[in-house]
């Protein structure tokens, strides 16, 4: 049976961030995840999760000026030591939150820049995080993004990011396989979790309907057959549910939307 964990960035909108770990678990969700953390003291997080009997599945590293438009550091060229103090605050929020993993952004290619030097630089800040995370037993996961949402992100495709890891050679990096991206991107997702599931590269999922990112039971994508594909295979890991519901931040948005979620729970 898939487990879900709900998006407190993009979930419960219409209540302040820190009351929807309460709202969560009263709609049956028993883990969640978010965009960051930091803007929070972690021993409060950490109590908001404990009182309310969630866990804590994943979250993003800093990703540099969030408001300037800046979506990761980790291929920017000139800004190691910034992402290393990035990752010196992701884990030790992980370890405050008992999350088992990481995600860090990739970033934005640089106009201009020299194609091999953003890979370069990409490869040895991802070893960098890897080795720091692997001390405390977390994963740093990789997530392609479609150019749609986010133009010019230096990784799009699932072959990438595999390739991406296999070259890093870290046992504790692994893919964040947001299928909305994926369906965007490259479609076929039946096959692409046949293809990559099996691999034990793939540390996390994601869903959201396709085209417009609402509730999963709305666009073209049959997320009922993929959960059972999800079941065939075997995987016992998080979904996280990164999707905006249809009806916004209107009062109840969110549980009122729920209804593909009940026959799962």
């Amino acid at each position: 049976m898939p487990r879900f964990a709900a998006n407190l960035s993009m979930l419960y909108n219409d209540v302040d961030f820190l009351d929807r770990f309460a709202t969560a678990a009263r709609d049956g969700f028993k883990a969640v995840e978010y965009l960051f953390p930091y803007a929070y003291p972690a021993q409060e997080l950490a109590q908001r999760l404990q009182a309310n009997g969630l866990q804590q599945v994943l979250f993003n590293a800093p990703p540099g000026n969030w408001d300037a438009g800046e979506r990761g550091l980790a291929c920017l060229p000139g800004r190691e030591a910034e992402f290393r103090e990035g990752i010196a605050k992701a884990v030790e929020y992980a370890q405050a939150l008992q999350c088992p993993r990481i995600h860090v952004m990739a970033g934005l290619v640089p106009e201009g820049a020299d194609a091999a030097s953003v890979r370069a630089t990409y490869i040895a800040n991802v070893r960098y995080a890897a080795e720091q995370a692997a001390r405390h037993g977390i994963q740093i996961l990789l997530e392609p993004i479609n150019g749609r949402d986010m133009p010019g992100f230096f990784l799009s495709r699932q072959d990438q990011a595999h390739a991406l890891i296999a070259e890093i050679g870290a046992t504790n990096v692994k893919v964040q396989m947001d299928l909305y991206h994926c369906q965007i991107v490259e479609g076929d997702l039946a096959m692409k979790i046949r293809q990559y599931l099996p691999t034990g590269n793939v540390g996390h999922l994601q869903i959201a309907g396709v085209p417009e990112r609402h509730e999963p039971d709305v666009g073209e994508v049959n997320h009922t057959y993929l959960f059972q594909l999800l079941d065939s295979l075997g995987y016992e890991g998080w979904i996280g549910c990164e999707y905006r519901p249809a009806r916004g931040t209107a009062a109840h948005a969110t549980s009122d939307g729920l209804g593909w979620l009940k026959p799962w729970l």
